[in-house]
């Protein structure tokens, strides 16, 4: 899931500053549970494609790392 969404990310489906899907609304695309998305979107921080914002959402970072 991490890498399908950082492949989403990179072909600009999610541009930078955008809002990803919540939680909940990608725990039901991909089938997994709402653990399993927030360990693929710890994987997405650490790498520096999103950043969380809290009582705000998940956004696609402004400047992907190079």
């Amino acid at each position: 899931m991490a890498e399908d969404l950082a492949a989403r990310i990179a072909s600009g489906e999610y541009a930078p500053g955008e809002r990803l899907p919540t939680y909940n609304d990608l725990s039901a695309l991909y089938d997994v549970s709402v653990t399993a998305v927030q360990r693929a979107v710890i994987v997405l921080q650490t790498r520096g494609l999103v950043v969380g914002l809290q009582g705000r959402g998940l956004w696609v970072a402004e400047k992907p790392p190079t």
